[in-house]
């Protein structure tokens, strides 16, 4: 795989993965359904997910050649660039209007 590839693999995974805590009901995306989950908790996968990306940028990295060293702006634009990618979960979790159920 050539870095362009990877590039583009880590952020789709990075869209995919800031999405996915908003799009399912289910605590760390296999356990079971307790009915809506509340944002704390979305907040806490979204964490985890992002430090899965993360992890995937530091193997895809390493695989193709020696890693680089990266400061604390690194990390702050990379949570923000992840917060950026869930802000369309976020939006059609918690900020759309919902129909009224019939009765």
């Amino acid at each position: 795989m050539d870095q362009g590839a990877a590039v583009w693999l880590v952020l789709l995974v990075g869209v995919l993965a800031a999405n996915w805590p908003f799009f399912t009901e289910r605590r760390l995306l296999v356990g079971p359904r307790h009915g809506d989950k509340p944002l704390a908790w979305r907040l806490v996968e979204l964490l985890l997910m992002a430090a899965l990306t993360l992890g995937l940028g530091w193997g895809l990295e390493a695989r193709l050649g020696q890693r680089a060293p990266q400061g604390w702006a690194f990390y702050a634009a990379a949570g923000c660039l992840f917060l950026t990618f869930a802000f369309p979960g976020f939006v059609w979790r918690h900020l759309r209007r919902r129909r009224p159920e019939a009765d």
